[in-house]
């Protein structure tokens, strides 16, 4: 077991110990060996389901505790009566024992002097020689009156070494050893010379052997020819034990039946509690679920009654607001979609006439060449509006399909990208593709995916402050994502989750200048919802923001992470040196996206990033460890210097778009 490895100096036995596996130049493992962590789960294992009973049922957590502490009380009661019991019975077998001893102590003195006087009225010499058989009368004397109650044993009276003296051995009455009375009980009589001593001791038999409790109580006295010798009373408690166990079990069944009947007790009066408690938590749930005609059953007129009554008021009135709320929004609904429908036949007629004017404008003054250009940009926009309009009451209708198919989203980034060309050149703004040299294939709705990348797209170059932007691809896992970052005046952290709300804006004193409906984002992230994907944002005021679009690369599959972290590696918390000037790594740890089998990654593709418990729209941040390329950045001469934020800078420019 101890001699060493080949592989090393140290025995196997302790490398296992140390790690569990053979560890390389004794490298030391875990703090635990796997061996005591698996005997650990195994021996939990079986008690789990027990904790999780005691954990969630309230009744069984009261009746064990009462039945538990009335344990405790019932044998607390039990000892401090068993200790008062046996404490009288040995007061009154030690009373009882000490008068009977001294009645036979004061018998042996009367017989000791009565053959003395007979001794000294027939002569010197007779008396010695009947020393033996007088003792033996006295021992069987003094015992007949005691037969079964207490033994008598006499003995020589010497310093202890020997037991008797030979010429006159020990008597006994009954089977009773003289052995049964204690050395050093013999030498306290000896000191004591006329004094009875007492002591607790056992009494053995000579037939059987047994020994059974009893008191001994003794005391030297003079025997027929004036010679010492020591007399001793054995009181045996069989008696008192009989009476001592009968007590202990009758508090025993006593016992036993008080904390039955107490467990039965607590039982009832706690299932008259809870069953109520148990009726309204299973009430509630059915409620959440949606079956608001659920109530609780009431009787009596008690305090459960009045919690279940107004149990139900609360029911009552919840599905009332409920109904009314529901029924509100089905008019909101319905009103946005009749009047978007409505107001299609009076906006084409409204097109038509303002396309009209618009070619004509070069015959008009100018002040009313001006407002034919103004009216047909209005109408442009007008048209917009009813078309977002027209789409988020099929979003609130649940009328909304998903024509998923396997699409590559480099075509649609292209795509997005040739189109947002002249408003980019308008800005001086370059759009940089990042990520599309391989394949990034997911299945998708190609309008839908289209309609979003768009909208990010030209809100980045809108508010990008003729910046660069830049659009990256990445695919790992089950899933694949596309982030547009833009460098321009960014977001505050608390405006990355309202970004999404319909008609947003991050300053609300200011007018809608950049042509948008302000549902384009809302949209956006109602398609990425329908996918099952995220669509999140983040950003820094003055640094730019980051919106990323994560699809699952098979249509139903549910999300794990993203390829792409949330927070750009150039961000001005990711740039910040510490003190030794070198670069601050990533303060978050970094998860690979779980692998998914129904959708292979290429052989070359890199282990991502994730983050497994963003929401749509919920602005956590995910920070890559690898930094960028400084192509990825803002332009020479146009960056934005990294510079400290206060909570109260500027606004920056609506971001409801």
């Amino acid at each position: 077991m101890g001699r060493p490895d080949p592989a090393g100096e140290i025995p196997l036995l302790r490398r296992l110990w140390s790690g569990g596996h053979l560890l390389p130049d004794g490298a030391s493992g875990g703090p635990a060996h796997p061996l005591i962590r698996l005997f650990g789960r195994w021996v939990r294992r079986p008690l789990l389901p027990a904790a999780r009973l005691w954990r969630r049922n309230i009744q069984l957590r009261v009746v064990a505790t009462t039945l538990l502490m009335s344990l405790g009380v019932v044998l607390l009661l039990g000892l401090v009566v068993i200790g008062q019991v046996r404490n009288g019975l040995l007061d009154a077998k030690r009373h009882a024992a000490q008068g009977q001893a001294v009645g036979g102590f004061e018998v042996a003195e009367q017989m000791a002097d009565r053959k003395s006087d007979n001794r000294g009225q027939d002569g010197a010499g007779a008396g010695a020689q009947d020393s033996g058989a007088w003792l033996n009368a006295l021992v069987e004397q003094l015992a007949s009156g005691g037969k079964g109650a207490y033994s008598v044993v006499a003995l020589s009276s010497d310093s202890g070494e020997t037991p008797y003296v030979a010429s006159r051995g020990p008597r006994a009455s009954g089977d009773v050893q003289p052995d049964s009375v204690p050395a050093d009980l013999r030498r306290r009589v000896d000191e004591g010379r006329t004094a009875p001593y007492e002591r607790y001791g056992k009494i053995v038999h000579a037939g059987s052997g047994d020994a059974e409790p009893a008191l001994i109580i003794g005391k030297r006295l003079d025997d027929n020819n004036g010679d010492a010798y020591q007399l001793y009373y054995l009181f045996p408690f069989s008696q008192e034990e009989k009476s001592l166990s009968l007590v202990k079990g009758t508090l025993a069944t006593a016992g036993v039946f008080v904390v039955v009947l107490l467990g039965a007790i607590a039982w009832v009066v706690v299932r008259q509690v809870v069953t109520p408690v148990r009726m309204a938590a299973g009430i509630s749930e059915r409620l959440a679920a949606g079956l608001l005609q659920e109530r609780m059953k009431v009787t009596g007129e008690d305090d459960i009654a009045r919690l279940g009554e107004s149990f139900n008021k609360m029911a009552q009135n919840l599905q009332l607001k409920i109904q009314q709320l529901e029924e509100l929004s089905r008019m909101q609904r319905r009103f946005v979609s009749d009047v978007s429908h409505e107001l299609r036949t009076p906006l084409t007629t409204v097109r038509m006439a303002a396309d009209v004017i618009h070619e004509a404008r070069e015959d008009f003054d100018p002040i009313t060449a001006r407002s034919a250009e103004l009216l047909w940009g209005q109408v442009d926009r007008f048209e917009s509006l009813l078309s977002d309009l027209l789409e988020i009451s099929r979003f609130d209708a649940g009328a909304a399909a998903l024509e998923a198919e396997p699409i590559d989203l480099r075509d649609v980034v292209h795509r997005v990208v040739d189109g947002a060309e002249p408003l980019a050149e308008a800005k001086g703004t370059r759009i940089l593709v990042r990520g599309a040299e391989a394949p990034v294939i997911a299945e998708a709705d190609p309008r839908r995916v289209e309609r979003v990348l768009r909208n990010l797209v030209v809100n980045a170059v809108e508010h990008g402050e003729g910046r660069d932007v830049v659009v990256r691809l990445a695919t790992a896992g089950g899933a694949v994502a596309v982030a547009v970052r833009d460098y321009g005046v960014g977001l505050k952290p608390s405006e990355a989750t309202r970004v999404f709300n319909r008609f947003w804006r991050a300053d609300p004193a200011r007018a809608r200048t950049t042509g948008g409906t302000g549902l384009g984002l809302s949209i956006a992230v109602e398609d990425a919802r329908l996918h099952g994907g995220w669509l999140q944002a983040w950003g820094e005021p003055g640094g730019g923001s980051q919106f990323r679009l994560t699809l699952p690369r098979t249509a139903g599959d549910v999300l794990r992470g993203s390829p792409i972290p949330l927070e750009p590696a150039d961000s001005r918390r990711n740039r910040r040196p510490d003190d030794t000037g070198a670069a601050q790594p990533p303060a978050e740890r970094l998860a690979a996206v779980p692998a998914q089998p129904r959708s292979p990654l290429p052989a070359d593709a890199a282990a991502p990033s994730a983050d497994p418990t963003a929401l749509p729209g919920n602005g956590a941040r995910v920070v890559r460890g690898a930094p960028e390329t400084p192509s990825d950045g803002p332009r020479g001469g146009r960056e934005t210097a990294a510079r400290p934020t206060t909570s109260n800078e500027g606004e920056g420019r609506p971001r409801g778009r």
